[in-house]
């Protein structure tokens, strides 16, 4: 006898127009809508047992926010917090999540009441989806595959021909050596089929940083969803980004067709509206070339599990802390044009010397959860941050699974998690982590051990 059960729930979550919008270290305010901004919740059950996953379509949500919103959700849905993941698919083009008391630099006193009041109604969706999706739940079998996303995802740190590393150098640099490491241009499905409909989670890793501007966008995750909506019937999606943190859209060696609807942006990242279609498309595509063909497999238990990792912090010598006081200031004055440095170096540079100045006094040492979520012989693992490639690669390794799907930015945020040759190398990732080399790889043993004990 079947024992799963699955729900599924979306609502819109679009902000007021004015809110402010994550990333890029400049200010940013939604001045309008391209798509709908949504939460996706799915619900697993197997017995008495259950557990919520949720994604959202924000950029990032701090850990203790992310912590706050999970309680608020298990004390509607009556779950334990180990049950409640909340993931965001790290779209640029979304608001602030938080409260304006967090929030430095706003250009103008309205913005703090649409921050709370966004906030507010923002935790509201989350639980009802949640809800929503519980009620939803009905008797469903579980199959799994593997598609492929082709030239879409690219490393975006590379080799120059003066030996340094930069991260995202610009379409058609003529300094370009090569890229340093490669993608996994894998892409995760589930399919859980139920009597009428079929519920479908996607897990791929890139940077949604497609679109730019400050017009409200789910970027390409938001496109793969309605793209395989649009092409199967009866058919729900829902998307978790995977391991990302080195990862994005751009071809650097771009030719003919490769740079249709996209134009070269402030910080020499080419970014566009079509471009996004087109990686949504892509990534969908993965999923109907696996859909017919799925392997079933017994989802007969529901495991979830949480375990801590302890990692050094990146704090600066006493020898840095003059020029990143400077750098900072300057930029906390809008004087970015006496940093001598333009485009993504001038963006490295600035968090680098933010992550100095945070870490001035401490602490030595993060925790770090990791969380795990297991169907049968299926396990999810999630991350609060942006994990390196190497990461996903390691742990999907991990022995005597029929499947790991690794999800970065999961019930939390803690920065990037670069492999060790990053920090030997330098790039803006490894530059502006809080964590000092060797994060990476702890990452990855200590998701091992968790996987084992799930």
């Amino acid at each position: 006898m079947n024992k799963l059960q699955v729900g599924f729930s979306r609502l819109n979550i679009n902000p007021p127009m004015g809110t402010p919008i994550n990333g890029y270290y400049k200010a940013r305010h939604v001045e309008g809508y391209l798509d709908d901004l949504e939460v996706c919740a799915l619900a697993v059950r197997v017995e008495d047992t259950a557990a919520v996953m949720l994604s959202a379509d924000i950029c990032l949500i701090s850990t203790s926010l992310m912590l706050d919103l999970r309680q608020k959700i298990a004390k509607s849905t009556n779950l334990p917090l180990e049950a409640i993941w909340l993931h965001t698919t790290h779209t640029h083009t979304a608001p602030q999540v938080g409260s304006s008391l967090a929030v430095a630099g706003l250009e103008f006193p309205e913005q703090e009441v649409l921050l709370d009041e966004y906030y507010a109604f923002f935790a509201r969706r989350l639980a009802d989806a949640a809800v929503m999706a519980l009620a939803d739940c009905k008797s469903a079998k579980m199959g799994w595959a593997v598609g492929q996303a082709p030239d879409i995802s690219f490393v975006r740190r590379y080799r120059m021909k003066d030996g340094k590393v930069r991260t995202n150098p610009g379409v058609g640099n003529p300094d370009i050596l090569h890229p340093i490491g490669d993608v996994d241009e894998r892409v995760n499905v589930l399919r859980f089929d139920r009597e009428n409909d079929t519920v479908v989670l996607a897990n791929f890793g890139c940077h949604p940083d497609t679109v730019g501007g400050s017009l409200s966008s789910a970027d390409w995750p938001g496109f793969a969803r309605r793209r395989v909506e649009k092409a199967l019937d009866n058919v729900k999606c829902i998307f978790f980004n995977g391991a990302q943190g080195d990862v994005n859209h751009v071809k650097v060696n771009a030719t003919k067709g490769d740079f249709n609807d996209m134009f070269n942006d402030f910080d020499d990242v080419a970014r566009g509206y079509g471009h996004a279609r087109h990686m949504g498309n892509v990534v969908a595509a993965a999923v109907l070339q696996v859909f017919d063909k799925v392997n079933y497999e017994e989802a007969d238990s529901l495991r979830f599990l949480q375990r801590t990792a302890k990692l050094a912090s990146n704090m600066p010598t006493a020898e840095e802390l003059p020029l990143a006081r400077k750098y900072d200031a300057l930029h906390q004055a809008g004087r970015d044009d006496e940093i001598p440095f333009e485009g993504m170096e001038l963006t490295t540079v600035v968090a680098e010397a933010a992550r100095m100045l945070r870490l001035e006094h401490g602490p030595e040492s993060f925790d770090l959860e990791l969380f795990g979520i297991a169907l049968g012989n299926i396990a999810l693992i999630g991350i609060p941050g942006e994990p390196f490639t190497g990461i996903g690669r390691g742990l999907k390794e991990a022995k005597d699974w029929t499947l790991v799907l690794p999800v970065g930015l999961c019930n939390g945020y803690q920065g990037y998690f670069p492999m060790k040759d990053a920090y030997d190398e330098g790039g803006y990732e490894a530059r502006s982590s809080s964590y000092r080399s060797g994060v990476a790889e702890c990452i990855i043993e200590e998701g091992t051990q968790l996987l084992k004990e799930l």
